[in-house]
């Protein structure tokens, strides 16, 4: 709606042009961003989350950026160009620091400049077109709520962009109205991450501060609420959140019952509450309010057309497998299903031992850090020699093929060949 609002006000401003004797043009900057961005800001507030370690798309998406100093130069650069002449008048004029760059390089040297990590794990992108409308439909619900829709607004600013490259010629500014960049990218990048200085991660009170710049189990975990729980910086909140997963597991695996028998029992229990919510007078317990879950019609249409998308992707390498066209694949297929048949079977197993590493290994890891990393540092060392005596006891022409670089990473223990 403000892309369609953006370019009706445009129209208005191109058609007036040569009315009366006013001369008007239009200017349109790409990703424009400074000193006190709110997208900046909602950006390094997720710098904490989870989500601020994933990458959407691909690593060659590019886009072009432009230094809000250098869109107010561009206006005095066409305020200056239609005063003198009339060639200018009517046209419209793309904007950047002339200088695309990978969307997600942005975004990592915003946050490496302000102290974060930078995003490390790669989301392909039918993933995320395929949670896009579910984004969408949080962000129409959660509206009122002005915190989170900014946040999510902001999520979806960045899944956008992410996934197309979006780079646009200057050459028509440059050469009508000669404008040109007076701030380049790695001079705006260094001023809006000194405007957020008061965000960077030091200058955290020091009750937050101490487990970020000291423990290693945090940044694994990203320093957000999931760090915060398994590492049990809340005990009672972590141990609520341990019981409920407990009896998540048990009502799933350990109860007997098929898992869409567990789903619908737990949904008629759900639904029992509510009822029991509904009728109890309210100066008995206060009353839930529960937001509502119903979904338009465009945003169904979307997830489904996804959903069939994935379905005839499945047919089609079904049909590929059965006229044995790709044995690779059909290998490849068989495996993936050999495994899952292997999981299933130990599946409560597996979940369990999840859930009991989860809530232990990180605590004892944050506690017992030096400790831990001096163990397997030797025991780094002591594989390196064992693997460096197996390789010079095997006959040389098997061991010609490998090599075992020391602690500097440049010599080689290789067999020698007699003669």
């Amino acid at each position: 709606m403000l892309t369609e609002m953006k370019a009706q006000a445009e129209a208005l401003v191109l058609s007036a042009s040569d009315h009366s004797g006013l001369l008007t043009c239009s200017l349109r900057p790409s990703n424009v961003f400074g000193p006190s961005d709110p997208h900046v800001h909602a950006m390094v507030n997720l710098a904490n989350s989870v989500w601020a370690k994933f990458l959407l798309g691909s690593g060659d998406i590019l886009s072009d950026f432009t230094y809000v100093e250098n869109v107010a130069h561009a206006h005095i650069c066409a305020a200056e160009a239609l005063n003198r002449n009339t060639v200018v008048a009517g046209k419209a004029f793309f904007i950047t620091n002339f200088e695309p760059r990978n969307y997600w390089e942005f975004i990592s040297r915003i946050y490496e400049g302000l102290g974060y990590q930078r995003p490390s794990i790669r989301v392909p992108p039918k993933v995320v077109n395929f949670m896009l409308p579910l984004v969408r439909w949080t962000r129409y619900k959660l509206g009122s709520e002005t915190e989170v829709s900014d946040l999510l607004a902001s999520a979806q600013f960045a899944i956008e962009s992410s996934l197309f490259t979006r780079t646009f010629n200057c050459s028509a500014a440059k050469e009508h109205i000669n404008y040109s960049p007076v701030v380049s990218m790695e001079e705006g990048i260094a001023l809006t991450v000194k405007s957020f200085s008061l965000l960077t991660k030091s200058s955290l009170p020091p009750k937050e501060r101490q487990f970020c710049e000291f423990s290693k189990a945090e940044a694994i975990l990203g320093y957000g609420k999931a760090a915060d729980i398994l590492l049990w910086r809340d005990e009672m909140e972590t141990f609520t959140c341990f019981l409920v997963t407990c009896g998540l597991f048990y009502w799933f695996f350990l109860s007997g019952r098929t898992l869409i028998s567990s789903t619908v029992g737990l949904l008629l229990l759900s639904t029992i509450f509510l009822i029991i919510n509904s009728i109890l007078p309210v100066d008995i317990f206060q009353k839930i309010a529960l937001p509502c879950f119903a979904i338009s019609e465009p945003t169904v249409r979307n997830m489904l057309d996804n959903v069939a998308f994935v379905w005839n992707e499945g047919v089609q390498i079904a049909k590929t497998i059965a006229q044995g066209e790709d044995w690779g694949l059909f290998f490849k297929a068989a495996i993936l299903l050999y495994t899952l048949k292997l999981i299933s079977q130990s599946l409560a197993l597996l979940v369990g031992a999840v859930l009991v590493f989860a809530f232990t290994s990180f605590f004892i890891y944050e506690q017992y850090e030096d400790e831990l990393d001096q163990a397997f540092r030797v025991l780094v060392i002591v594989a390196k020699s064992l693997l460096t005596l197996l390789l010079r006891s095997l006959p040389p022409k098997i061991t010609s093929f490998f090599s075992v670089d020391d602690d500097l990473g440049e010599e080689q223990v290789r067999p020698s060949i007699k003669e």
